[in-house]
């Protein structure tokens, strides 16, 4: 599977459609929404996560950017600052991937990237700010 995190950008024309849907339809892909604001008649943005086959996700952009959405990858990820850490625990309680676990028998806060979905509850959680957020944008070509 492949999956990656989008910013969509709706012109005034097509807020009212069913694009999101049509994303599972036609190319068979699920979707996360993480953030979303859609003004009728006016405009739309739309964060989400963009889950299916290489192929259908393909084919999925292509469809979104032929109708009028402007695409962005919003390269999203989540760092555990080692220096900052005092190992609490207090992350490993809300994230729900497993990517944040206490290691035994030292008893220390391990984070596995690869896990990480980046949802952040990790960040509200964590009392020493030792998680930390990096965003990066771009267009999609």
């Amino acid at each position: 599977m492949y999956s990656k995190i989008l910013l969509l950008r709706f012109p005034p024309n097509i807020v009212d459609k069913a694009i999101a849907v049509n994303l599972v339809k036609r190319f068979d892909l699920s979707f996360n929404i993480l953030k979303a604001t859609i003004y009728p008649r006016k405009e739309g943005m739309m964060v989400l996560e963009l889950t299916g086959t290489k192929k259908n996700y393909n084919l999925g952009i292509k469809y979104l950017k032929n109708i009028g959405v402007k695409v962005e990858s919003v390269s999203h990820d989540i760092r555990k600052n080692d220096d900052k850490c005092f190992h609490c625990g207090a992350c490993t309680a809300v994230c729900l991937t497993g990517a944040l676990y206490i290691e035994r028998p030292q008893m220390t806060v391990a984070f596995n990237e690869n896990k990480c979905s980046a949802c952040e509850l990790c960040v509200l959680a964590c009392p020493a700010n030792a998680m930390e957020v990096n965003f990066e944008r771009g267009i999609l070509e």
